[in-house]
């Protein structure tokens, strides 16, 4: 899969509602089909949907220990973390020209500063992909 399919696939993902899940599924269908979109998407949900089956049984018992905060606690930081990780991961996939840069920024400060809705602001990022600016 090239870096372009990458950040396409990255960009359709993102026009659904939900969780982003659908990236595994439309990776796996590009480099093996169907039997690679469900494939992906089992190794990616199964996984974790067990884990947090788990946890939240683990948690949710009635007790005075101070674990089940502290872990709680833990997965904030680490929560953030593997957003970072993925959005270093999708930058370095991407256009690094002096013009998608300044759109990234300016994207990033209206999106924090507003309450535009973001699929306006991909839909923008969309077209300007699609006139040839970007």
């Amino acid at each position: 899969m090239t870096d372009k399919q990458f950040a396409d696939a990255y960009a359709i993902a993102q026009l659904s509602p939900g969780p982003n899940v659908l990236i595994v599924t439309l990776i796996g269908y590009a480099v093996a089909g169907i039997p690679g979109a469900l494939a992906a998407k089992l190794a990616m949900c199964l996984p974790t949907a067990l884990l947090a089956y788990l946890v939240s049984r683990l948690l949710n018992r009635p007790t005075q220990s101070r674990w089940p905060g502290l872990i709680q606690a833990a997965l904030v930081p680490l929560s953030i973390g593997l957003m970072a990780a993925s959005a270093l991961i999708l930058a370095q996939s991407t256009n690094r020209s002096v013009t998608a840069l300044l759109i990234t920024a300016a994207v990033a400060i209206l999106a924090t500063l507003s309450r535009v809705n973001p699929l306006w602001l991909l839909l923008a990022g969309g077209l300007l992909g699609f006139a040839g600016i970007v």
